[in-house]
C-alpha cells in the first residue's frame, strides 16, 4: 500500500496518486507558500534553475518569479500529468520563461551545461536507478552549479548513500529538509 501511494521506486507515479497529490499540495501551499521554501536555495534573477520531477508544478511559478524575465525555468517529470499540470500553469500566469520536458526514465532533451541550480523535491525515494539519475542532472547542471534533493518518503541516509555512490555529486550542506549538492565532474 505504501508503496503505491508514496511511489518509493516505481519511476512514474500511478494516475490516481498524481490527482490525490495534487488536492494536498493545493491545500499544502495555500497555507505555507513555495517560495518561502524555494528563498533558501538561492535562486537568482536571471538563472536557469530545473525543477527535476515538478509533479504538480507547485513551485513552478515562484520559481518563475524568481529567475525574472530574463532566466529560465524548466519543469521536467516523466508524467504525462505532471507537464500538462504545468502547461495549464503556464497560461493561467502566463509564465514565458518556462519550458516543459517530459522526461523518460533518466534521459532527458535538455542540453549539457543548461542549469545554474537543479532542485528535485519528494520525488528522489521513486527512482529506481539513481546512480543513472544523478548522472544525468550531472549531464545538464553547469560546471559549479548546485543540486537540491529532498529525501522525500526515505531516511536521509538512504539519500546521502545514493548521492554519494553515483560518484557524480558531493554533498556539501545538510539543511533539515533538503541537501545541497555540486558536481565532482561533468559526466561525458
Amino acid at each position: 500500500m505504501k508503496k503505491a501511494i508514496f511511489g518509493n521506486e516505481v519511476e512514474k507515479m500511478p494516475d490516481l496518486a498524481f490527482r490525490l497529490m495534487q488536492l494536498f499540495f493545493r491545500i499544502y501551499y495555500f497555507f505555507r507558500p513555495a517560495k518561502s521554501f524555494l528563498l533558501k536555495f538561492g535562486i537568482i534573477p536571471g538563472s536557469t534553475v530545473i525543477d527535476y520531477g515538478c509533479g504538480t508544478g507547485a513551485c513552478i511559478r515562484d520559481a518563475s518569479l524568481l529567475v525574472g524575465e530574463t532566466g529560465t525555468v524548466y519543469a521536467a517529470d516523466v508524467h504525462e500529468m505532471a507537464i500538462a499540470s504545468v502547461e495549464k500553469l503556464k497560461k493561467k500566469y502566463k509564465l514565458a520563461n518556462v519550458i516543459t520536458v517530459l522526461t523518460t526514465g533518466n534521459k532527458s532533451v535538455i542540453r549539457d551545461d543548461t542549469a545554474d541550480l537543479i532542485y528535485a523535491l519528494d520525488m528522489f525515494h521513486m527512482v529506481k536507478e539513481s546512480s543513472l539519475f544523478l548522472r544525468e542532472l550531472c549531464r545538464i547542471i553547469k560546471p559549479g552549479g548546485i543540486l537540491i534533493i529532498e529525501d522525500g518518503h526515505q531516511p536521509r541516509s538512504v539519500s546521502k548513500e545514493k548521492i554519494l555512490k553515483s560518484g557524480c555529486w558531493t554533498i556539501t550542506a545538510e539543511e533539515k529538509k533538503f541537501l545541497r549538492c555540486k558536481p565532482v565532474r561533468q559526466v561525458v
